[in-house]
């Protein structure tokens, strides 16, 4: 792990593990990676700190998860609800996220990568 180590090129002739080697220090591969986490962790933080609140009220604060906002339905069961609620929004927001930010880069270093040209037709060709 030398920082002096020449930045290595992509030779499509060479071993698949050289180029994939080759790849990893690559400014797209960096970029794309730099890309996934800056989506992921934050909204990771997001969800566990939103699940953790309602355990904690769950625990904690029983009088204001047992009032009741109509009928049979109380705060505990909003707040279980609006945890799957959450969930499908997090895939959703990502797969949006990916199709516009990561897979285009992607679908660019694999066929790189491969040789193989770029599949735009696997997501519409949408770019």
């Amino acid at each position: 792990m030398s920082a002096e180590r020449p930045q290595q090129t992509l030779d499509p002739a060479g071993d698949a593990e050289d180029r994939m080697v080759a790849m990893h220090s690559d400014p797209r591969f960096l970029d794309l990676k730099r890309r996934l986490t800056g989506f992921v962790f934050p909204a990771s933080i997001a969800f566990l700190a939103w699940y953790l609140l309602y355990v904690v009220m769950s625990v904690y604060a029983r009088g204001v998860m047992s009032t009741v906002l109509f009928g049979d339905v109380n705060v505990a069961l909003v707040f279980g609800v609006l945890q799957f609620v959450t969930t499908f929004g997090i895939a959703i927001l990502y797969s949006r996220y990916a199709n516009r930010r990561l897979d285009p880069v992607a679908d660019e270093l694999r066929a790189e990568l491969t040789g193989a040209p770029a599949h735009d037709e696997l997501r519409g060709g949408r770019a």
